[in-house]
């Protein structure tokens, strides 16, 4: 399956070792995320330091960790998309996700923000979707 990776699940990823970075690291799920995603994570920089207790070395270390599991998706991919998303969904840092989504049409996008939940274009994805799709939980 390929799927989208909204910012705050790779932002969860990087404050703990969780569920969010157990399910980027399992093999049945090829993920992708606009470009748009790095810049954003790198604007709270400072605040996930805090958070995690991590050093600039190591927190670069384990953005490119989690980094060597998601594809990055240029721009150029998705720009011709962004105008018609930006109708579709209210929050304008979650227009890019959306645009790469359809751009390059994966199976859906992974994340918990509700913003996603506006528009019908593409399916949205939670943890526990995913951990059932894995395989690792079992549908009830």
């Amino acid at each position: 399956m390929k799927i989208v990776v909204d910012t705050n699940r790779i932002i969860a990823a990087l404050v703990k070792d969780s569920t969010t970075r157990e399910i980027l690291f399992d093999r049945n799920f090829e993920f992708v995320t606009p470009d748009h995603t790095i810049k954003e994570v790198y604007e709270h920089k400072d605040e996930l330091k805090v958070k995690t207790n991590l050093s600039n070395e190591e927190f670069d270390i384990l953005m490119a960790f989690i980094f060597e599991r998601i594809e990055i998706i240029p721009e150029s991919d998705y720009r011709d998309f962004m105008e018609e998303c930006r109708n579709d969904i209210s929050d304008p840092d979650d227009v890019p996700i959306l645009a790469a989504a359809v751009a390059i049409k994966t199976d859906g996008i992974w994340a918990h923000d509700p913003h996603f939940r506006e528009q019908n274009k593409i399916k949205v994805f939670t943890n526990i979707d995913m951990l059932r799709f894995s395989g690792r939980m079992k549908s009830g």
